[in-house]
């Protein structure tokens, strides 16, 4: 893809982001998984896409917006001590939860490249006294801020579709991993290619466009250099509805860093 299509589909997902966070509440407004669209709250969409109610309310309320198409850290298998980073950290949901589970030993950094994400992020953490949170800025295409072989998990909501170059985004993420490290991550894929000539800048940003189809996307993993590629849970998307002609699946992928 061009630069200049590139920079165009970033400005629209930093506006279109930066208006969520500036939201004192959302109904599953970007990103959404399946059916979230139609519940009348952002908890109630996060629990549509598999996050549990109790844990929920372990974390600051603020942080759940509902969007994103899964719940990674059902599948993380996160340990007391780790150091987790979560791409694409939002207003810090996926992070507040993880740092519950790693402790005060642990330790999670949250990425986000729309400043209005990380200003709300960093305000919940503060507010509710986390010390073992922090939020950076960043892009996943261009350079993670983080040093390499740094982390034992990576994981992410529906991020990696809004990006333009997924293989170089998933070299981005190997790096920075520990040898033997994982990532677990919630993402949209399609049945099939869609035509350039198709693409929106408002569906990209809703993470419609982006989507590869399935094999292609769990082919740019394997091209990033990771192992054990395993798909842990897919369903369909909007009831199977077709967007833009293409049905839309969400699914959970863990791979490893050998």
């Amino acid at each position: 893809m061009e630069r200049k299509r590139q920079q165009e589909i970033k400005r629209t997902i930093r506006k279109n982001y930066g208006k969520i966070a500036l939201q004192e509440t959302t109904k599953g407004s970007a990103c959404c998984g399946p059916d979230c669209c139609s519940v009348e709250s952002p908890a109630q969409a996060a629990e549509v896409v598999g996050y549990r109610p109790s844990d929920l309310k372990t974390i600051p309320q603020a942080s759940i917006l509902g969007v994103g198409c899964g719940a990674p850290l059902n599948f993380a298998d996160i340990q007391k001590g780790e150091t987790v980073l979560d791409l694409g950290s939002g207003a810090g949901i996926d992070a507040f939860l993880a740092a519950n589970i790693v402790g005060k030993s642990g330790k999670v950094i949250g990425v986000d490249m729309t400043d209005e994400m990380l200003a709300r992020a960093r305000r919940n953490a503060k507010e509710a006294g986390y010390s073992n949170v922090e939020f950076k800025k960043g892009d996943v295409e261009e350079r993670i801020p983080v040093d390499d072989n740094s982390f034992d998990l990576v994981i992410s909501n529906c991020v990696i579709n809004l990006t333009t170059d997924k293989v170089k985004a998933f070299k981005e993420v190997r790096r920075i991993l520990k040898p033997g490290g994982r990532m677990a991550i919630s993402d949209l894929v399609a049945d099939r290619s869609l035509p350039k000539e198709s693409i929106s800048l408002e569906k990209w940003s809703g993470c419609i466009d982006g989507a590869l189809p399935k094999e292609e996307y769990i082919d740019s993993i394997r091209k990033a250099g990771f192992k054990n590629v395993q798909v842990l849970n897919e369903q369909l998307y909007m009831q199977g509805q077709k967007v833009n002609g293409r049905k839309i699946s969400s699914i959970v992928i863990k791979a490893v860093k050998e």
